[in-house]
């Protein structure tokens, strides 16, 4: 009852918007009507998002500019169905709809970036400065992107190219208070001719965070740093490009010790120093992505090819010495057409998919050495009929896994074992345009997923999650089936959307805590398989009451069950709590002579008590509702007709609120033993500089 009431209150805010139309706010309806027109990928190419019947939403670089963060993905957790899993202020997991790790899919570079995305200790490996837009697939996507997709997509793109003739550049710096993080990038590239070209470094490095209950948490710093190198031809007949990317993030693991009489954090070393303390980590990513779009008489096809690899290192005891070397090598293939629309029918057909080798490099061991072949074809349609948009299609998805057997010390550490997998997928959608500016979409996608190899064969210490693993390689693959019903509704003054969905998942696998010790002083966690229903809604809105002046809301919230068990045990682990968040903008000039787009803005984020958790074993605790203020502002700078400089301002947890976030991995470390709170707690008031320098 108390859920629902909040949510008839955020509905209320929300609806509350509405007002009378007025003149001057014309161009505030075409904004909405741009935002409806913008294109994103899938399976039948560039689609406009009022024709897909997913629920998607779009990130753009100015927005993200706008907003403050210590990662990627701690950027986009800000948006209405997306959170994060945390480890420190470096290290974030990204979670649509209360599905995450496996069962998200990230496209960088047009590519599914494959970077042991099972760990909990280690982030997404992109740099966040290279990308322009953020495409957010909420829900099934299997139908394009093959086993995995379940929980949805994210797709990360790149800057647009620049006009032809143009050489343009950028120098993006950042720094921040509470951490002390220091970044910059620096970018080039050009167009001369058709043919293209563009270079990108990056780094970032901060201290260890702090809150007013734990101070300075130690070890919580970390170092980031990464570099691109783009170039390719454009033409008539299309585009082909080649690009290399390299990053490193080395963070240091917080592991949560407490002095026993004083209750304080145990620290080693200095808690202002950029450099890594004991434990921490050395992960590096390496890619290489060959992309060509060939323009044919009756469609076009779109061919890619990358290679990755993936290094993770764990030193523990010594800085010279790692324990755990976790090498992945990953080979990706995509090859699609697409037609062009005759007689408003669309059709595409492709083939995807990858091969994948892991091999152990250490002393120390999690998961077993394995190689993977994965291999997908499917065909999708669509027909636009009057206010109509119908879509839909099949794939089949095969997976072979291999892992290699390990003795040590006279005991089996790891079995011999062969999976071969197998699925078939679909999807079918509409959307409807009721009147002009009112959408309505439905869609039911069925979802599939192989098990990964770390809930097949993990048995070790996972440091980075303070725990000792166990899987089982007799698990099955999950089958999804979900439904989703959206809408959206934009006049000249009020924008309104809305989408709820149900997700049944069969072969649910997930991680919970048992009565046992493997290994002293680690909690021992294994894998278990279930039924799963997940159901939820995003709700949400924004007025411009006058052109200067913008306040938005919206509400999330996810309720996530395993079916057929005792209480206890009932409510999916890292289910993130319900969120209310709202902003408030108001744009100060327009276009000025020196300053352009200035504006000042306030936001507002209310996490709810989170009390529906996997309580048996202690696996997880409830978590109390926590507010959090922030204010920004910030303006372009122009000299002499030409702009010159960016300046962003941002305030976080305004009034530094101590708090923890419930899918916060530090959430469970020591109690302190004089106050008698448990774990670390997150981030404290920060201060935010951005400022970006544009130049030709």
């Amino acid at each position: 009852m108390k859920r629902l009431v909040l949510f008839g209150f955020s509905l209320a805010i929300v609806l509350s918007m509405k007002a009378q139309n007025k003149p001057d706010s014309t161009d505030m309806f075409f904004k909405h009507l741009e935002l409806k027109e913008l294109k994103v990928s899938g399976a039948l190419g560039d689609m406009k998002v009022k024709e897909t019947p997913m629920s998607i939403t779009i990130l753009r670089h100015g927005d993200m500019q706008q907003l403050s963060s210590t990662n990627l993905i701690n950027l986009i957790s800000k948006q209405p169905g997306v959170a994060q899993i945390t480890t420190g202020g470096g290290i974030s997991k990204p979670i649509i709809r209360g599905l995450g790790y496996n069962r998200i899919v990230v496209v960088n570079d047009g590519v599914r970036q494959e970077g042991q995305q099972w760990g909990d200790e280690h982030g997404v490996e992109i740099d966040a400065n290279e990308v322009g837009t953020v495409e957010i697939i909420k829900g099934p996507a299997s139908l394009m992107y093959g086993s995995d997709a379940m929980g949805g997509v994210l797709i990360f793109k790149g800057m647009p190219t620049p006009p032809m003739g143009e050489i343009k550049g950028c120098l993006n710096t950042e720094y921040q208070t509470n951490n002390g993080l220091i970044g910059a990038s620096l970018n080039m590239g050009g167009n001369h001719n058709g043919f293209i070209w563009d270079a990108r470094y990056s780094e970032k490095h901060a201290h260890a965070y702090k809150n007013r209950y734990d101070g300075y948490v130690p070890n919580s710093q970390f170092g980031e740093r990464a570099f691109s190198l783009k170039a390719g031809v454009m033409r008539k007949w299309g585009f082909s490009n080649l690009k290399f990317g390299y990053y490193n993030l080395t963070p240091s693991i917080v592991e949560g010790e407490r002095d026993s009489v004083t209750g304080e954090l145990i620290s080693d070393g200095d808690l202002l120093s950029y450099r890594h303390g004991l434990p921490y980590q050395q992960v590096y990513h390496y890619k290489a992505v060959s992309e060509s779009f060939v323009n044919l008489p009756s469609g076009h096809l779109k061919i890619i090819a990358a290679y990755q690899q993936n290094r993770r290192q764990e030193y523990e005891e010594s800085a010279d010495d790692y324990g755990l070397y976790l090498r992945l090598n990953t080979l990706n293939y995509d090859i699609r057409y697409v037609s062009a629309e005759r007689a408003g029918w669309k059709f595409s057909t492709g083939v995807n998919g990858m091969g994948q080798k892991s091999i152990n490099l250490g002393e120390e061991f999690l998961i077993p050495d394995y190689s993977l072949f994965d291999a997908g074809a499917y065909a999708t349609a669509s027909k636009a009929l009057s206010r109509w948009n119908i879509s839909g299609g099949l794939r089949f998805d095969y997976r072979y896994i291999n892992a290699k057997g390990l003795v040590e010390d006279g005991d089996v550490r790891f079995e011999d074992f062969t999976r071969h997998f197998n699925g078939i997928t679909g999807s079918l959608g509409a959307t409807y345009e009721v009147a002009q500016g009112l959408d309505l979409k439905f869609n039911i996608a069925r979802g599939f997923r192989t098990p990964n190899i770390s809930e097949l064969a993990s048995n070790g210490e996972h440091e980075g999650s303070l725990r000792y693993e166990i899987g089982n390689h007799d698990f099955e693959s999950e089958y999804s089936l979900q439904a989703d019903f959206g809408l959206h509704y934009a006049n000249r003054l009020f924008e309104l959307y809305a989408s709820a969905f149900a997700n049944h998942i069969d072969n649910y696998i997930y991680l919970h805590r048992i009565d046992s010790v493997v290994e002293p002083d680690l909690m021992t966690f294994a894998y278990a398989q279930g039924e799963a229903l997940l159901m939820g809604f995003e709700v949400g809105g924004d007025l411009h009451p006058f052109h200067a002046l913008h306040i938005g809301a919206s509400f999330s919230y996810v309720d996530a069950r395993l079916l057929n068990q005792t209480e206890d045990m009932q409510w999916l682990p890292m289910t993130p709590a319900p969120r209310l968040s709202t902003d408030v903008k108001y744009e100060l000039t327009h276009s000025g002579k020196t300053f352009k787009n200035a504006y000042v803005a306030a936001r507002m984020d209310w996490c709810l008590e989170q009390d529906r958790y996997y309580a048996a074993y202690g696996t997880e605790t409830a978590t109390p509702s926590y507010l959090l203020l922030g204010l920004s502002a910030g303006t372009d700078v122009w000299i002499k007709g030409r702009k010159v400089a960016e300046l962003v301002l941002i305030v976080d947890n305004l009034t530094d609120v101590c708090y923890q976030d419930h899918l916060s991995r530090l959430k469970y470390a020591d109690i302190n033993v004089v106050t008698g709170r448990q774990g670390v707690f997150n981030m404290g008031r920060n201060i935010v500089f951005k400022l970006t320098v544009p130049f030709k």
